[in-house]
């Protein structure tokens, strides 16, 4: 079992976009402590609405060299087009990627073997240690994908395949992503709960009175 963080500083803010901007303080200190001590630095991203305000803020804070960072996120639906909107990579790109010189982003793509996917999306996170994770909380309480049904926090593996539970699959019609529940992935790629945190930093942004209990 990882073993639990040092500190927990838990912040309650006004507003998301003052949630926004203390998440991106962290993640900002947190990436210039990475690369005043190497040379690159590895970050996990979640893609999900609630970690909007947080990346518009950080993609603005040119102090970090960009050019030094390498992007991952931490989960992807399994058996959406390549073109579908709703794929975190797809949105990662539009909402962070896209707007700063990354030097280097790992986007997951499922394939037609899933299976083979996440042990190479295991194998590229495991070439270096993560500095840090930025990560929301579910509805459900779930971390990435890691829904309660199918976490472990002594799963031996990095990366898994697992099925979506109709809490889930819900919040992200909730969110806006998908017009119906129908629409929605039950399958999906994830990096596992011990494989979060094991990073140097994590930074988590949690927006809503809905995600409340799961806090």
């Amino acid at each position: 079992m990882p073993s639990p963080p040092a500190a927990l500083d838990l912040r309650v803010a006004p507003s998301p976009e003052a949630a926004g901007r203390a998440a991106a303080d962290a993640a900002e200190a947190a990436l210039r402590a990475a690369l005043a001590r190497q040379e690159t630095a590895r970050v996990v991203f979640a893609a999900a609405p609630s970690q909007l305000p947080m990346l518009e803020e950080l993609r603005t804070r040119d102090a970090v060299d960009w050019r030094r960072v390498h992007a991952f996120h931490m989960d992807e639906y399994i058996g959406l087009g390549t073109d579908a909107p709703q794929r975190f990579g797809t949105w990662l790109r539009t909402a962070f990627l896209d707007h700063v010189p990354i030097g280097a982003a790992h986007v997951i793509e499922p394939g037609a073997d899933p299976v083979a996917a996440a042990a190479d999306y295991a194998e590229r996170l495991a070439r270096a240690p993560l500095d840090l994770v930025c990560l929301g909380i579910g509805v459900n309480g779930h971390l990435a994908f890691n829904d309660p049904p199918v976490a472990d926090l002594d799963d031996p593996h990095d990366v898994k395949v697992v099925e979506l539970d109709e809490i889930c699959r819900r919040q992200q019609v909730d969110d806006g992503c998908f017009a119906d529940i129908g629409q929605v992935p039950r399958r999906a790629l994830t990096l596992t709960v011990p494989r979060l945190l094991r990073a140097h930093r994590i930074v988590g942004t949690v927006l809503g009175r809905r995600k409340s209990e799961a806090v």
